[in-house]
């Protein structure tokens, strides 16, 4: 099966939707800012959405296994934004989920 460009583009915006929600919920659980919330709420629902849209065009079998690309914008997210501690181990747990996503959608 050929994956359009497109394709690949809204599969990564996907899961940078999924990333970004869980961010917005991190930043609130800090700030209590109701802001946070909304934008973590509103980045989980286009997440969803577009995950929606997706599977009218992709099998289930690449559309859920490609949501681990959440885990790497989250751990990239997590070291950048709120300056986590990233050890060389969740590094190389990063390279097997890229390798895992290679294989499987191309």
């Amino acid at each position: 099966m050929l994956i359009d460009s497109w394709m690949i583009a809204v599969l990564i915006a996907m899961t940078l939707c999924g990333a970004m929600g869980g961010a917005g919920l991190k930043a609130y659980a800090t700030s209590r800012k109701k802001l946070h919330v909304l934008m973590g709420l509103g980045f989980y629902g286009a997440g969803a959405l577009l995950n929606i849209g997706l599977l009218k065009f992709l099998p289930l079998t690449v559309v859920l296994p490609a949501n681990a690309l959440t885990y790497v914008w989250t751990l990239i997210i997590a070291r950048f934004a709120f300056k986590e501690a990233v050890g060389p181990l969740r590094w190389i747990g990063v390279a097997c989920i890229m390798g895992g996503l290679c294989l499987l959608v191309f």
